[in-house]
């Protein structure tokens, strides 16, 4: 089973910056893609950034040249460096993890597994 453990929210100022971390762990089991993903208040979870295992990333419009997503695939971990941070990031926000691992009888089991979330707020 997959375990997921956030960190790093908190409360900014406009301008600010926050690295959240995101912790995977379980038995057998590789990550490949992480990702992170927010939901503000009244609105659905929405992508933020994603990083593969080789290391490609892709960004949501609103958040490139701001925010990097990064991983220490030896540690299992995520990392989302947020800079320029403004009023509209405030959200909750989930990593995720999509996993695979083999069952007893050799067969590939993939999924996702989401974090707690984290709530981060910018305000003045």
């Amino acid at each position: 089973q997959v375990q997921l453990v956030e960190s790093g929210g908190g409360l900014v100022q406009p301008g600010g910056s926050l690295r959240l971390s995101c912790a995977a762990s379980g038995k057998g089991i590789s990550i490949t893609a992480m990702g992170w993903h927010r939901q503000g208040p009244g609105y659905p979870r929405d992508l933020v950034a994603t990083i593969t295992s080789g290391g490609i990333t892709n960004y949501a419009d609103v958040v490139k040249g701001r925010f990097t997503i990064s991983r220490d695939n030896a540690k299992n971990t995520g990392y989302l460096q947020m800079n320029s941070l403004r009023p509209e990031d405030t959200a909750v926000y989930f990593c995720s993890a999509d996993y695979i691992y083999y069952n007893d009888e050799g067969a590939p089991v993939v999924g996702r597994h989401w974090g707690q979330g984290t709530q981060v707020t910018v305000s003045s």
